[in-house]
């Protein structure tokens, strides 16, 4: 969409049977400003307000859900720490206080023992053996209330995984084949297999510290640096923003163009189709059809779970975007560009805008989040997916999660929230109220107390690239930009 896109005019009023339009010679009074009601009588406004009370409800009890939910956030954290004590080996000794801190170990074994005092969610057997070596590592006892005996952790783990427990308990001497038999079904780069390596009494080079450090370096930089360094970036830019809007050099936005519906009818699509259609009615009817069609195509778990996330998404899509395709057929002449503005070449136009707000939404979404943080320290509720990615070592599944996240989510998303909601709002109520109610309801959607604010700020971004663009393609690249590097961080975390 380019400036010479026209704003949506004013709805018309009809003629009266039998009375004459007006004439030249009449004088023309200003056209009232669109009511956001229109619409509201008879059985579609009616309909509209029960599936708003409906999905308001089926939102309250979501967010009030997600509460019980355990957040992903403490996991990645103590992700980063066992790959900081594997990377640390490879670290030139100037820059490992820098990148992991004087004592990575010692950071870790206080993490894993407040984990372990924490009864709403108890460590993993993999992390009480974590802890269990690392204070042997250190010169602690190993046997204390939250580092049980190796032989208490036995019946925790499964069968290809005991044998190591066992060696440890009672050291004899392996040989190199051994040992690694002994590591090999704890993952080849997990703490586990390093700190068991080291007090099998292996070579030092056999250990996964020695023989994977170049990855585990690289790892370790793209997690750290790689974020820093796009930090500083968005905070160089946010500064030249507000540099140039306080002198008034920021160019003006373009007409915000959109489908030509009403408050009721994108209530309706929201309410209706995208919650209790695409979120309750239809899962209901297809949930149990699909994990029948999975385990019957024989799919190992990993890779089922995975293809059932890409196909309950793609149900999920199915009835709100057929209702706006029939909200949206047979409406006068679209304009240039159509009525969801998608503009998606030249291709330079929609990433360079989106790259430069990604950059800046980074410091603010990080800013809200700490200061969140200081306030509500374990809000919990985190998206189930981030658990499935971080946890996940199947190809197949990872390919079905990053296709969903990073592709079929920012399309759908932004092309209601972005595409018909923030462009019918700012119809009738101005763009900045429908930039900040959009942002809102997007929040919102997502299910999560915990992220509800950082949701919105990053909403806010959305929508204000879209309405300064004029295009749709810029918020959906900058929303597959956010989820594309969370899905990799989360990809680097995972064992």
């Amino acid at each position: 969409m380019g400036p010479e896109s026209q704003p949506f005019p004013p709805p018309q009023q009809d003629l009266v049977a039998g009375q004459a339009p007006p004439t030249s010679t009449l004088t023309e009074q200003p056209a009232k400003p669109p009511s956001p009601w229109e619409g509201a009588r008879g059985w579609k406004g009616l309909l509209s307000v029960l599936a708003l009370m409906l999905s308001a409800l089926i939102w309250i009890g979501g967010l009030g859900e997600s509460l019980s939910r355990p957040s992903v956030v403490n996991a990645l954290d103590i992700r980063q720490m066992e790959l900081a004590v594997l990377a640390a080996e490879a670290l030139p000794s100037s820059l490992r206080p820098l990148l992991v801190g004087n004592d990575p170990r010692g950071t870790l074994i206080e993490a894993l023992t407040k984990l372990s005092k924490d009864p709403a969610s108890p460590p993993l057997a993999a992390q009480r053996l974590e802890l269990v070596l690392l204070q042997r590592s250190q010169g602690e006892k190993a046997k204390s209330p939250q580092a049980p005996a190796l032989a208490e952790l036995t019946p925790q783990v499964d069968a290809p995984r005991r044998p190591l427990l066992k060696a440890l308990d009672r050291p004899t001497q392996l040989t190199p084949q051994e040992q690694e038999a002994l590591l090999a079904p704890w993952g080849e780069q997990s703490l586990v297999a390093q700190l068991g390596c080291e007090q099998l009494g292996g070579p030092s080079n056999a250990c996964p510290a020695s023989r994977l450090a170049p990855w585990l370096l690289l790892r370790l930089l793209t997690l750290t640096l790689f974020p820093a360094l796009l930090m500083m970036a968005g905070v160089v830019l946010l500064g030249r923003r507000f540099w140039l809007l306080q002198r008034g050099l920021l160019p003006s936005p373009p007409p915000l163009v959109g489908p030509p519906l009403s408050v009721v009818d994108a209530t309706l699509l929201i309410a209706g189709g995208f919650v209790l259609l695409g979120e309750v009615f239809l899962p209901a009817l297809t949930q149990g059809l699909l994990q029948r069609l999975l385990s019957a195509a024989g799919l190992p778990a990993a890779t089922r779970q995975g293809v059932e996330v890409l196909g309950s998404y793609l149900t999920l899509m199915l009835a709100p975007l057929a209702i706006l395709a029939l909200m949206l057929r047979g409406k006068t002449a679209a304009p240039r560009g159509g009525w969801l503005q998608w503009g998606w070449k030249p291709l330079r136009a929609v990433a360079v805008p989106a790259f430069k707000v990604f950059l800046m939404m980074l410091p603010l979404v990080a800013l809200v989040s700490w200061l969140l943080q200081l306030v509500w320290a374990d809000p919990g509720g985190s998206n189930p997916l981030l658990e499935m990615v971080l946890n996940s070592s199947d190809g197949a599944a990872l390919l079905a999660f990053a296709l969903t996240a990073v592709v079929l989510a920012p399309v759908f998303e932004e092309t209601l929230f972005r595409g018909v909601l923030l462009p019918v709002l700012g119809r009738y109520l101005g763009p900045i109220v429908g930039v900040l109610v959009s942002a809102l309801v997007f929040a919102t959607a997502h299910l999560s107390l915990g992220e509800l604010v950082p949701l919105t700020v990053l909403g806010i971004g959305l929508g204000v690239l879209r309405w300064q663009s004029g295009r749709l393609s810029t918020s959906v690249c900058l929303h597959a930009l956010w989820n594309s590097l969370t899905f990799l961080n989360l990809v680097l975390l995972a064992r």
